[in-house]
């Protein structure tokens, strides 16, 4: 092996048809095996945050979120080697246990002893590369380990998201809108916000769900399309250039990726990546159907609306409990 090949990323993919468990299964133990082994991102007693992509409730059939398989077959592992995962979220719509019930995930996390949680308690943290203070979740700072578990998408204001953003649910409430007004203003200076959060929590690895991706009009209205693959890697921008490069997007049109670049954060540089498992590039999607753009920016009238929406949702959802107890 050369000096130049010792320096190159490692990105694991592995193709994985359907979300049956022992497909799952297989493809997140080949992840850890190609990337070294589960006890080099992981010690046994170690409590693990494992952050998948909630953000309305929606079920499978809709991949607005990260699919409940993933989430059980890691979580699933961790326990099989001593660690203590959780799992948890902070949805821009609803919350984390109107989400997780959505995708009929409740009652596996049980059965594993696996805790849920949905991110209220926050701590105000400094974000030096965004040049302010954001108010992230007291339970991912207090994580030994967090694995990020995003999935696959479509975005109308960033092009795609593939794994960094997926951090920025470690915000709390509704000041992931706020966000959007304060620093909206700009793909970079949103994108400087998003890639220091990412830096703050250091998750140890990503393992992204791209079995069935969303294309189209994501994040949330985007329609299902079979990729039939699990990407993951320690190195977030490696694998948003893979993913790019999977879906024939340029990478360089990705507002994080480009950032990242000009920072000189993460792996952005294809030739300084090494792609381990199974080879995409005689099968790149060439017609995935990319989002139509929208403003960034949200002002304060979609502020509001959003929180009312946002209520509307919880009395939906409260409704519907209460109805089905009488």
């Amino acid at each position: 092996m050369t000096h130049k090949d010792e320096l190159k990323v490692p990105v694991s993919l592995i193709r994985c048809t359907d979300y049956s468990p022992h497909r799952v299964r297989s493809a997140i133990k080949k992840h850890f095996s190609h990337l070294g082994g589960v006890e080099k991102f992981i010690s046994k007693g170690d409590k693990v945050l494992l952050k998948p992509n909630f953000i309305i409730p929606r079920p499978t059939t809709i991949p607005a979120q990260t699919h409940p398989a993933i989430i059980v077959e890691t979580a699933r592992l961790l326990k099989d080697v001593g660690a203590k995962p959780l799992v948890g979220d902070s949805p821009s719509w609803s919350d984390t246990y109107r989400c997780a019930r959505a995708l009929e995930l409740t009652e596996s996390l049980k059965k594993l002893d696996v805790p849920l949680r949905h991110f209220s308690r926050s701590k105000r943290c400094e974000i030096p590369l965004a040049g302010v203070r954001v108010s992230i979740s007291s339970i991912a700072l207090e994580a030994d380990r967090i694995i990020n578990l995003p999935k696959f998408k479509t975005h109308q204001q960033l092009t795609a998201t593939f794994a960094v953003k997926n951090m920025f649910g470690c915000v709390c409430g509704k000041e992931k809108a706020f966000w959007h007004f304060a620093k909206g203003h700009s793909l970079e200076e949103f994108s400087r916000l998003l890639i220091g959060i990412y830096q703050l929590l250091s998750p140890c690895l990503t393992i992204i769900d791209g079995v069935v991706a969303m294309q189209g009009q994501g994040p949330i209205r985007g329609e299902p399309r079979n990729l039939g693959c699990l990407i993951a890697s320690p190195d977030p921008i490696a694998c948003e250039t893979i993913c790019s490069q999977l879906v024939n997007f340029d990478p360089a049109d990705l507002p994080i990726i480009a950032t990242a670049k000009k920072i000189d954060f993460g792996t952005a540089d294809p030739d300084r990546i090494e792609l381990i498992g199974d080879d995409y590039k005689n099968s790149i999607c060439t017609d995935f159907k990319p989002a139509l753009p929208s403003p960034l920016s949200f002002s304060l009238p979609r502020i509001c609306k959003s929180v009312a929406r946002q209520l509307a949702i919880r009395i939906k959802s409260a409704f519907r409990v209460n109805s089905r107890n009488c």
